[in-house]
């Protein structure tokens, strides 16, 4: 009797692989415009991850492109799939066909929008400078050095540098601008960013 059971368990789980291999097959056989067709036409998250596998590498290589950095063309990737998968349940994809063209618009804005938020931010940093000189410098404290290493490592290669110059070398934002191509008030924001992702990746162990 128990024999029997495993033997019909046994077969019925591999019908369910057989099947679900079946089905990926499938979905990897459709082009992007049937592929966004289903995913407007019924919940079938198959399908969604299928297209989202497929645009995404798109996406992320028009944001090295037009970002040239590799956090925020990783930023870009989700806000963007995200924006199409809502837009195809929501029915406000005229042309699911034409899908790879509505992302490629759809990466081109949020793009335009994440460098005016850059921009606004520079503006803003110019207009009331440095705040450097504005508080005392507080007492160092005692890190783990190891961690911090290895905090370091994981920040991108344009932060870290930045971080270095002025940390390290103990360099100005217009000086460490210069020697990396950059503006003064684009360094203070990559800086910012840099020490709250130090600060999150240090943890407990400041």
């Amino acid at each position: 009797m128990c024999n029997e059971a495993a033997v019909r368990y046994t077969s019925s789980g591999k019908d369910r692989y057989a099947h679900g291999v079946q089905k990926e097959s499938t979905l990897a056989a459709l082009e992007d415009g049937a592929l966004a067709r289903r995913v407007a036409a019924a919940s079938d998250p198959p399908a969604e991850a299928e297209l989202c596998r497929r645009l995404a590498p798109r996406v992320r290589l028009y944001g090295l492109r037009h970002l040239r950095d590799r956090h925020a063309a990783a930023d870009l990737v989700q806000q963007v799939l995200l924006m199409t998968l809502e837009a195809l349940r929501g029915g406000k994809v005229r042309e699911p066909d034409r899908i790879a063209s509505y992302v490629l618009g759809t990466s081109r804005m949020t793009v335009l929008e994440m460098r005016r938020g850059t921009r606004r931010r520079d503006e803003l940093l110019e207009a009331y400078g440095d705040t450097e000189a504005v508080f005392e410098a507080p007492e160092p404290l005692a890190l783990d050095g190891e961690r911090l290493g290895g905090c370091l490592q994981a920040l991108s290669e344009r932060e870290r540098s930045v971080v270095v110059l002025t940390f390290f070398d103990d360099k100005p934002a217009d000086a460490v601008g210069e020697e990396l191509g950059l503006s003064a008030g684009n360094v203070r924001v990559i800086r910012h960013r840099a020490i709250a992702r130090l600060r999150e990746c240090m943890g407990d162990h400041v």
